[in-house]
């Protein structure tokens, strides 16, 4: 059994694999990081491999207690990934979108892939059918657009997703929501067409905390996973561990 652990900006999230079947999944907070991860090991004591990627704070106790009690295979730059990396400046690329990368090439061999990740920012991985990752975009999340419209101005309140009843807002909070939220669809709409203008049969993977919230109103054809990162880490432990 493998245990993976996504360390995020928010949010820590971990999931028990065994093969490729995900048994349960977890979501607990930065300060119950350790606790979290000794209570999943409790439960699951046959997990005893585990990979960890990190995109927020780094917990070298988490990391210290892993490498005492798992076989950990800690994800960085210096790691095989399934692709050749054409990204201008490869040491910057978060650990994240390398996962995801390389999850949509193990899950989707042979053709074009996008990776939609709507988390605190959102990120858009792109990687070839000849298996070449090219880069992509990254953008504020919603809460982050949420965030900056009650931050940077005088008036305006501090909401959360919502999704609009209209596109046409007939009040301060509707005109917020349809902003934020028909703005990002419309964003990923308009990225999605721009990669479907270039290459052809794409395939769309949206993950991420918000992937469900915008799946609804998407209009385009997509794989939405909001487990994605997780199961991707699980298909790179088997793909460094098994070759």
């Amino acid at each position: 059994m493998l245990l993976a652990v996504d360390i995020g900006n928010t949010k820590i999230k971990a999931a028990v694999f065994e093969g490729s079947a995900l048994l349960e999944k977890f979501i607990f907070s930065h300060e119950d990081a350790l606790n979290g991860v000794k209570i999943i090991l409790k439960k699951f004591p046959k997990a005893t491999q585990s990979i960890m990627s990190v995109v927020g704070k780094e917990d070298n106790n988490l990391l210290l207690w892993l490498q005492g009690n798992t076989k950990l295979t800690a994800v960085n730059h210096t790691l095989q990934f399934p692709f050749t990396n054409k990204y201008a400046t490869p040491a910057t690329l978060g650990i994240d979108r390398m996962v995801l990368a390389a999850g949509a090439v193990l899950q989707h061999p042979d053709k074009p892939r996008l990776v939609i990740d709507a988390g605190t920012c959102v990120t858009y991985d792109f990687t070839d059918a000849e298996n070449q990752y090219l880069g992509g975009a990254i953008s504020p999340g919603l809460q982050l657009r949420y965030n900056a419209m009650h931050n940077f101005t005088a008036k305006l309140p501090l909401l959360y997703p919502e999704m609009p009843q209209s596109y046409i807002g007939n009040s301060t909070k509707a005109s917020m929501h349809s902003g934020v939220v028909n703005g990002l669809l419309h964003e990923v709409e308009g990225f999605i067409a721009q990669y479907n203008q270039e290459y052809q049969d794409v395939t769309v993977i949206l993950t991420g905390g918000d992937a469900d919230f915008l799946a609804k109103r998407l209009k385009n054809t997509i794989f939405a996973n909001s487990n994605f990162l997780l199961e991707s880490l699980n298909l790179l432990y088997l793909y460094t561990n098994h070759k």
